[in-house]
């Protein structure tokens, strides 16, 4: 199990090390950040101007002159806002009104232009070059198409540009008394207020060997719906836009009309509402309102797991994988537990991300399931195996009871591809046909083997309805064992046995006057039986070679078994079935069976005496012990 787990976990580490499961695990961030919820009601220290398709009508042009640019920031600038963020290129002039735009720009240090820094660029306003009134306002785009990192600085190798919403934040703080500095404890680290922003590293959450130039982090967007108050460029103009609504505020100026394609996805864009597509302005509006909540500390950045952490969480969902695939046979309750274990893999990690934690949820699903289906076809393939074995000695005689138990408690006496050999206390039983050599003299062939095999079948049939195995035919002979294979801890379970046997024996009695019967009709020889019982300690085991492996008991006990069922054989002149046990066997029995002291004799081949009891029936009338007492006083 542990082999196979820490293969299923190097397999998804590797696979994983390739990015073949960023997507899948980007996906999971984004159905994370869709499901979180959003903070209600507006941000109150954002509001935008959206330049709309009507706006752009209305002017008769696109791009819109300096002078209308100039007159949009004059207005904003009654409203004393406390930042006005200019999301248009000012690169180059668009007359009229060029003048009238530069004085505006260079006159309020509250206005933050932007320019581009990648793909060639787009420079800032000429009048702002090398101030701190340009911020760039470049977006990272994932290879989905999907924006979940923000960008704070920027080095082109000479100098470090700070990011478009970067500036704005600072300027809104400032009056407040936060600002950014190098944090305390790794200077590398931005402190913003009791924030410190960890940058982005290649590696870091779901993403492998991601490109993380700059000084990059995890984006937290607010919500999907009406974030931020705004209005139309047209209502600023006609100056409908109360004093109060801008006041003290950033107000951030962009375009929002679909001709002038400057649209992104993020993550709640995703998803049912795939299409939906967030305007740029309103994507810096969503990381200006992230960049505050972590200056007045009320967030956190979304933090990602060490290589070392993430590496550690996937290798335990793989071994706990293992282990179910290891305990669980029934796939009903593996479909189950499968599922519940994504469940609580997936609550875990979504519990986390609430707590601003991206951890990896994709690699150990992958692994516990790998894990688990791995581990679940090597048992069952080993099972199958074991089964066969098992059944191959067993499934011919023992009843299905007894075989379902063997199989359920296989792994006491399993070894390998043999059962392992075990001393147990076992009750055996041999039974033999009387005369069955004069018998077969006097029949032809197929006659002969025809009525054996009734015999044989009908005995057999017994031996497994009382829960015995057969463990040899010889001849006329059944050698069976009552006890094994699983060994017998108690006193109790030893006297089920041994109990098990004598009935057997007494029914096999019985069978053998029916099928006299049977045979009588027939006009058959009619046959008699003699059984020999004894329960002792045995040696069990499979013998034989891998090809014709043979379950059997050996020792004393079986021996002894074997010299009852032919002591005195005159005995068993007297009626069809002569059984004869043990006093180690009558000493288990209830006292529903009826005995008769034979005496203490010394049986062929054995130097201490066995005490021997004839079976009369099991019709309980009078215990052992009271027969036992009239064959002591008939004897005086």
């Amino acid at each position: 199990m542990l082999i196979i787990s820490g293969l299923s976990f190097l397999f998804i580490i590797g696979i994983r090390g390739m990015g073949a499961l960023e997507p899948l695990e980007l996906a999971v961030y984004d159905a994370f950040m869709r499901l979180k919820p959003g903070i209600p009601g507006v941000d109150p220290r954002i509001v935008l101007v959206e330049i709309s398709e009507k706006d752009i009508l209305q002017q008769g042009r696109w791009p819109v002159t300096d002078s209308t640019v100039s007159k949009i920031l004059m207005m904003l600038s009654r409203y004393k806002p406390r930042a006005i963020g200019l999301d248009i290129f000012r690169d180059i002039p668009v007359p009229p009104g060029t003048k009238m735009l530069s004085a505006m720009l260079t006159g309020n240090d509250r206005i933050i232009a932007v320019m581009k820094f990648g793909n060639g660029g787009v420079p800032a306003p000429p009048v702002l070059k090398g101030t701190t009134q340009v911020g760039f306002n470049d977006i990272i785009v994932d290879p989905d198409g999907i924006v979940r990192r923000g960008l704070l600085f920027l080095d082109n190798g000479e100098t470090v540009s700070y990011s478009f919403d970067l500036l704005l934040a600072l300027r809104y703080l400032q009056t407040e008394g936060i600002t950014a500095q190098p944090d305390k404890s790794n200077p590398q680290f931005l402190l913003l207020g009791k924030s410190t922003i960890r940058p982005f590293e290649a590696d870091d959450g779901g993403y492998v060997r991601a490109d993380a130039k700059g000084y990059q982090y995890l984006l937290d967007f607010r919500q999907s719906g009406e974030s931020f108050s705004s209005y139309s460029l047209r209502a600023l103009l006609s100056g409908k836009i109360p004093s109060e609504a801008m006041h003290d505020r950033i107000v951030l100026v962009g375009v929002t009309a679909q001709s002038v394609k400057d649209f992104f996805h993020a993550p709640y864009s995703r998803g049912l509402r795939g299409a939906n597509q967030a305007p740029g302005i309103v994507l810096h509006a969503h990381i200006v309102s992230q960049l505050l909540s972590l200056g007045f500390g009320e967030s956190t950045p979304i933090q990602t797991t060490t290589e070392q952490q993430e590496l550690l969480w996937i290798l335990i969902w793989s071994l706990l994988g293992g282990v179910m695939g290891f305990r669980v046979r029934s796939p009903w309750l593996f479909s189950m537990l499968g599922t519940a274990g994504l469940l609580v893999l997936w609550t875990a990690t979504y519990l986390a991300f609430l707590d601003h934690w991206w951890m990896p949820s994709v690699s150990p699903a992958m692994t516990w399931l790998i894990s688990a289906a791995i581990v679940t076809a090597y048992i069952s393939n080993q099972e199958r195996k074991q089964r066969t074995i098992l059944m191959h000695l067993f499934s011919k005689h023992v009843s299905p009871e007894v075989a379902k138990s063997i199989w359920a408690q296989r792994d006491q006496f399993l070894q390998g591809a043999r059962p392992r050999p075990k001393k147990m206390m076992v009750t055996v039983v041999f039974s033999d046909l009387k005369d069955f050599t004069s018998l077969s003299e006097s029949m032809d062939p197929q006659p002969l083997i025809d009525w054996l095999n009734t015999y044989m079948e009908s005995m057999a049939d017994l031996v497994m309805e009382y829960g015995g195995v057969v463990d040899d035919y010889a001849g006329d002979g059944i050698k069976a064992n009552f006890g094994v294979p699983v060994p017998r801890e108690t006193k109790a379970e030893i006297g089920r046995d041994a109990s098990n046997a004598v009935a057997c024996a007494l029914a096999m009695g019985d069978k053998m006057e029916q099928l006299n019967a049977f045979w009588q009709k027939k006009g058959l020889p009619v046959g008699g039986m003699r059984i020999g019982i004894f329960t002792g300690q045995v040696v069990a085991g499979a013998v034989g070679s891998s090809q014709r492996l043979k379950y059997t008991t050996v020792g004393d006990t079986v021996n002894i078994a074997a010299r009852l069922e032919s002591y005195d054989k005159e005995l068993a002149k007297e009626s069809a079935c002569r059984i004869l046990v043990g006093e180690d066997t009558v000493k288990y029995l209830d006292d529903r069976f009826r005995t008769q002291l034979i005496g203490e004799e010394n049986l062929k081949g054995k130097y201490r005496k066995i005490t021997i009891y004839r079976v009369i029936s099991g019709d309980g009338e009078e215990s052992t012990e009271n027969i036992r007492g009239q064959e002591d006083e008939s004897n005086h």
